[in-house]
């Protein structure tokens, strides 16, 4: 009897990497061997800066917030323990695009606190 091999499911298994290695460089789209190694290395790319884009941002909210604070004679250490002493409950998030976007907003703020 003919040995049996699960050609269909090796096939869309080789199918589903092939169809997320679209788009890349060379052979790294579609030799079976690179493609495999490319999407496992992208995957694992993927995942760690999931995880960095929250500490990039909340890294850019500060700056903006301590430059709205400096403007107005604070540093972003004062101005922060200040919120969080008055029970001001915006996050950094909020705080930094009143800073950007709504100066005269970010201003009733600081002076809410000082």
């Amino acid at each position: 009897m003919p040995r049996a091999t699960n050609l269909v499911a090796r096939k869309a298994r080789r199918k589903k990497v092939l169809k997320q290695s679209k788009g890349y460089f060379g052979t790294r789209k579609n030799v079976w061997t690179v493609a495999k190694n490319a999407v496992d290395k992208a995957m694992l790319y993927s995942y760690r800066d999931r995880r960095t884009k929250k500490r990039n941002f909340r890294s850019l909210w500060i700056t903006r917030i301590n430059a709205g604070a400096r403007q107005h004679g604070m540093s972003y250490s004062q101005f922060m323990g200040a919120v969080k002493k008055n029970d001001i409950e915006l996050n950094r998030k909020v705080l930094a695009d009143l800073a950007m976007n709504h100066p005269e907003a970010f201003a009733a703020v600081v002076e809410r606190v000082k």
